[in-house]
């Protein structure tokens, strides 16, 4: 049935994301699913019990709009014993629906039509569209292929008078890079004496290894008072289907960070926030994470180390990048779909993190899975 053209898309060079897209083919496929970025164990009995006492306690109604002040309060508490940063938890700490929408949240609530924000590619994809929605331009720099580093020369390059905002992820989604104390120096002295605004996309920030240190803006007094910090607890607690994440930030920030979240979601899971907010008094239920994943880690590149990819170990996130240049000169889209259908499975090729869809012959894999499904997607790329 056809129906009149009522509107103009606003986004209309999107379509449906390729987590989505390469997640139905390993479905279709009944091929292992390293693609989309979710764990296959389970979380804490123990965090699954404490949602259950608090849901039969009869907290299922609505939680005040910035979040239970008892979870703001060990987010505090978490903060400041990480990195030194002292956030008030009545106006500087808001709980979220996950990552992607407190994203979402200081994009709308501070970018204005004509605002340049910059990117850098690979770039996750939630930025660009949000940038968008909102009348922004998006600026996009590419990161330093093999380590995907920044170049600062390049950045102080395409500031002006228009950038409004500078959006880092670290650990870095795709690549499994790291941003440096001496990055993050650097930034601050981009940014001094200017009005942008950063977003520091942090969903990661457990998942480091090797000894680093997982370098917060909210380490650098100077760039934490012009930054939205983005965390999550899907990640850090291997429950991205709750969707649980919260932003914190100076309160002229946060001021209008609320303003939009209140009629964007108002509220998040309540029985949830006080599970939360009871599990995080442990600290080894995060401090842990590291060398939990790292061991998964290690264990994934070992088993590679006999077949015909090339990698650099990441140096956090649950993602490995392989390269296929030795195997094959096809794109990476199509070489993924083979994979997939011809040898049973499935990751994301780089080249969908890039608005020009730059090809280095690269795939990114989720090694955030049991040691059995490890062994059988290594045994599978070793045959390749």
């Amino acid at each position: 049935m056809k129906y009149p053209s009522l509107i103009k898309s606003k986004l209309p060079n999107i379509g449906t994301t390729i987590f989505t897209i390469m997640s139905k083919l390993a479905t279709d496929n009944n091929a292992i699913n390293l693609s989309q970025g979710f764990p296959d164990f389970s979380c804490s009995d123990e965090l699954i019990g404490l949602v259950n006492k608090y849901m039969l306690k009869g907290n299922n109604q609505y939680a005040p709009m910035a979040g239970l002040m008892g979870l703001r309060e060990v987010i505090a508490e978490k903060t400041e014993g990480l990195y030194s940063a002292k956030y008030n938890p009545e106006t500087e700490i808001t709980v979220t629906a996950g990552g992607t929408q407190a994203i979402f949240t200081a994009i709308t609530a501070i970018v204005r039509e004509g605002d340049e924000v910059i990117i850098f590619e690979p770039a996750y994809d939630c930025y660009q569209p949000a940038i968008e929605l909102n009348g922004g331009k998006t600026i996009y720099l590419q990161l330093k292929a093999p380590t995907y580093s920044i170049d600062w020369e390049q950045v102080k390059k395409v500031i002006n008078h228009r950038t409004k905002m500078i959006i880092i992820n670290t650990p870095h989604n795709p690549t499994g890079s790291i941003m440096t104390a001496s990055d993050m120096a650097k930034l601050e002295k981009l940014t001094k004496n200017t009005e942008i605004v950063i977003v520091s996309d942090e969903v990661y920030e457990h998942i480091i290894f090797d000894g680093f240190e997982h370098q917060s803006v909210a380490r650098f007094p100077k760039l934490a008072e012009r930054s939205f910090i983005i965390s999550s607890f899907g990640k850090t607690f291997h429950t991205t289907g709750w969707k649980m994440g919260y932003c914190v930030a100076p309160e002229n920030l946060m001021t209008e960070f609320r303003k939009v979240h209140q009629f964007l979601v108002f509220s998040v899971n309540t029985p949830i926030q006080h599970a939360l907010a009871e599990y995080l008094k442990n600290k080894e239920n995060y401090l842990s994470l590291g060398s939990f994943y790292q061991k998964k880690r290690d264990y994934f590149i070992d088993l590679l180390k006999g077949s015909k990819f090339e990698f650099i170990p990441a140096n956090g996130t649950y993602f490995q990048l392989l390269n296929y240049k030795g195997i094959s000169k096809e794109k990476d889209t199509d070489f993924a779909i083979r994979l997939t259908k011809e040898f049973g499975i499935a990751s994301i090729p780089m080249s969908v993190f890039y608005h020009e869809l730059i090809d280095n012959k690269a795939l990114r894999f989720c090694f955030a899975k049991k040691e059995e499904t490890l062994e059988k997607a290594a045994g599978i790329l070793c045959k390749i």
